[in-house]
């Protein structure tokens, strides 16, 4: 399904979820307690936004420190931002989500889902990314023998200068500059200024 139809899906269908909620929710407890429920859910989200944001910066450093790229870390931190921001929504299927994404197993099994996806995007493309099966020469285009890579393009070369030329050095009496008489750079009286 493509991407464009579910996120228009969703934003009409949790708008009309929501009006129904609060239909049949105010119409058992009353509209006083229905209000009531919002602004508690909308506290209680704020407070865990806060403490499980905490967590999880500190989570990050940890992983930098190790010299580790914290993306799982990461992106439990968007999904806790997120769920924050459902939670400061009024309405009730927001709030079911926010809270759902307060939970750790949830957000581990949305970003290896998402993971996932990305890994299959980048080596459906040919990207260059590490571990990705792509083979690609300097110009871009697929070079002989394209397999699985991992690292940098040039991480099987042996050591040693680019390109094998030599290294050549000049004294300032073995060459002399001149300028280009039709570069965009000259001013006007440079000439004159030079035979002064």
């Amino acid at each position: 399904m493509p991407v464009g139809l579910i996120l228009f899906a969703l934003f009409l269908g949790i708008p009309l979820m929501e009006i129904a909620a609060f239909v049949v929710i105010g119409g058992k407890i009353g509209l006083g307690w229905t209000l009531a429920m919002v602004v508690v859910t909308a506290v209680i989200g704020s407070a865990l936004l806060r403490m499980q944001s905490f967590s999880t910066i500190r989570r990050i450093q940890a992983e930098m420190d190790a010299g580790r790229l914290p993306g799982e870390a990461i992106g439990h931190g968007v999904l806790i931002l997120v769920a924050g921001l459902l939670l400061l929504t009024p309405g009730f299927v927001t709030d079911a989500i926010g809270f759902a994404l307060f939970v750790p197993a949830v957000r581990s099994a949305i970003w290896h889902f998402v993971r996932s996806r990305m890994q299959v995007h980048v080596i459906r493309h040919g990207g260059r990314a590490a571990g990705f099966e792509s083979g690609f020469e300097p110009g871009g285009r697929p070079g002989p023998g394209s397999g699985r890579h991992t690292g940098h393009p040039n991480a099987d070369r042996a050591p040693g200068p680019v390109g094998g030329g030599q290294t050549i050095d000049l004294d300032e009496d073995d060459y002399t500059a001149q300028e280009n008489p039709s570069s965009p750079w000259r001013q006007p009286g440079d000439d004159d200024r030079r035979q002064g």
